[in-house]
């Protein structure tokens, strides 16, 4: 290398000076550091920390080139004292320049006189008089070059070139170190934004009405209205018994609304108490109560610019009701022991299994509050109302179980029978339960009506389940929801005299209803689609 002469000074002089100057520099590398680490912006750090090493001596332009994935050439990556034509052009392939020569050489390049100097291509152009000399040096990692940093020297720098390619090379490798870092935050960052596009994707195919399970007239209905009110904001009142799918249905909504790219946020009002569901709902500030150690936004400004799905809205405190009836109207709440008032835009779906009309009736329920909640109902039918969606759900279920537990299964008809039959009071929440049992219990192949034994109610079990007796013992079936005036039959009851009793009943229904379905069905204890079904089942000419 070659060094500036000096004049030699004595040893304690030297030594003085090689202090101070290792302190200034081991000052210079820490500020260095500081500018990297404080900030994710790492190429406005480099630039900053670049006018650092200006400001100290050493050097008066500085570029760092990173090299291209693809290919050996050197791209300008950050610099200082360029305008933005010159950045443009400062590229160089390996071995072009001093620049490229430093790349493919491995070694540091030191030009003492870039005016005569045919290395030095000067592609960048605006070189003033005080640049006399220019230094490369490679950057390398795993043995393998991935950039150079460079610095054109000043006329009168107190630094030999040792000093300054030393610099170099531990600033050159900060820089490179945080770029890296920065590359793995980002490409991990746009991997974690891909996965939640899959995901988000995934479940949206899931809560599609295309991909809901019901064939149903009822379920179609259901279908048509929400294709209709998902994409305004209107509040939404989702009504029907527990395990009908009303939160399936919230879902649905959000993702087919304005609003699906923004948040879905779900509350259970009936599984949390009447004082942490205000702070649920709304949030507290630090200190509001015990254990409240710092702010906490609730549920309605989470749900800022998405949906709010709350279930059981009906048993919220009338208290609550007040509340929820103000953020309503006016869109704005303030959190508990609080007084900002807090702005939101929140589209509301809420869900319930009570009479609200027979509670507002009462008092237990806010009128107006629930004209604001019912701006458009959606009833829910129940699943013994969607017998065409019986047989649609079992399938589904017990594909979907097989495929979760590794199983391979069907059902035999006459088992298939026994569950079409089953009235399922749970609804679909009881159906789903029911066939990852049946999948769990029974083994693989065909599962037949003795195989649910321990999955069906006791009573049902008792009713249709009952096997064929080889003595003449006679047992006492359970209750049967059928009203009969047909004598009982003689011998051991059998699922096949069950039927019979049954057929006679329903005949006699439409005899005294004079052919009205609906009214033998109210004989019965039946709704409308299930005596529908059991009239073509029997093959009853009415």
């Amino acid at each position: 290398m070659m060094t500036y002469e000096a004049n030699i000074p004595n040893r304690e002089e030297c030594q003085t000076c090689a202090l101070t100057f290792a302190y200034k520099e081991i000052n210079l590398l820490y500020e260095v550091a500081v500018m990297l680490t404080s900030t994710t912006e790492i190429t406005t750090s480099i630039e900053k920390a670049m006018r650092r090493l200006k400001q100290h001596g050493y050097l008066e332009r500085c570029a760092l080139f990173r090299k291209k994935e693809d290919a050996n050439e050197l791209e300008l990556l950050a610099s200082i004292d360029l305008e933005p034509y010159q950045k443009k052009v400062a590229t160089y392939r390996f071995g072009e320049g001093a620049t490229g020569l430093a790349a493919k050489s491995r070694e540091p390049i030191v030009i003492e006189n870039i005016h005569n100097n045919i290395n030095y291509l000067n592609k960048m152009g605006n070189i003033s008089t005080q640049m006399v000399s220019y230094v490369a040096v490679p950057l390398l990692q795993d043995e393998e070059v991935i950039g150079v940093i460079s610095a054109n020297i000043g006329k009168g720098s107190p630094l030999n070139f040792d000093e300054i390619v030393r610099m170099l090379t531990i600033v050159g490798s900060l820089f490179v170190g945080s770029l890296k870092v920065q590359q793995k935050l980002t490409e991990e960052k746009e991997s974690l934004t891909e996965l939640k596009t899959y995901y988000k994707e995934e479940m949206q195919k899931d809560y599609k009405f295309e991909n809901i399970v019901g064939r149903s007239t009822r379920m179609q209905q259901v279908f048509g209205m929400i294709n209709t009110v998902a994409p305004t904001d209107a509040t939404i009142l989702i009504r029907g018994e527990t395990g009908t799918g009303k939160e399936l249905i919230a879902t649905a909504v959000h993702n087919l609304s304005r609003r699906q790219n923004g948040p879905f946020i779900k509350l259970n009002c009936a599984a949390i108490s009447e004082t942490l569901l205000e702070s649920e709902l709304f949030g507290h500030e630090k200190g509001a109560f015990t254990d409240a150690r710092e702010m906490r936004k609730g549920r309605f400004e989470l749900a800022d610019g998405g949906t709010l799905f709350l279930d059981e809205i009906g048993d919220i405190t009338p208290s609550l009701q007040v509340k929820l009836l103000r953020i309503l109207q006016e869109q704005e709440f303030e959190r508990v022991g609080g007084n900002k008032t807090i702005k939101t835009n929140v589209r509301l779906v809420a869900a319930t299994n009570r009479n609200l009309e027979e509670m507002v009736r009462k008092g237990e329920f806010r009128e107006d509050l629930f004209y604001r909640l019912n701006v458009i109902p959606i009833n829910l039918p129940p699943l013994r109302e969607r017998y065409e969606d019986v047989k649609l759900l079992i399938e589904h279920y017990l594909n979907r179980f097989m495929k979760e537990h590794r199983k391979n299964m069907h059902i035999a008809k006459p088992a298939m029978e026994l569950l079409l039959d089953y009235p399922w009071p749970g609804n679909i929440r009881e159906l789903q339960n029911t066939m990852e049992r049946i999948v769990l219990i029974c083994p693989d192949g065909e599962i037949q009506p003795e195989m649910l034994s321990h999955v069906l109610p006791f009573n049902y079990q008792k009713l249709y389940m009952q096997p064929e007796p080889s003595v003449q013992a006679q047992p006492t079936p359970s209750i049967t929801p059928v009203v009969t005036s047909a004598p009982p039959p003689s011998g051991p009851v059998t699922r096949k005299s069950l039927q019979e009793i049954e057929k006679e009943s329903i005949i006699q229904a439409l005899i005294d209803s004079h052919g009205i379905q609906t009214k033998a069905a109210r004989i019965l204890g039946m709704s409308a689609r299930q005596i529908g079904y059991k009239i073509k089942q029997y093959g009853i000419d009415i």
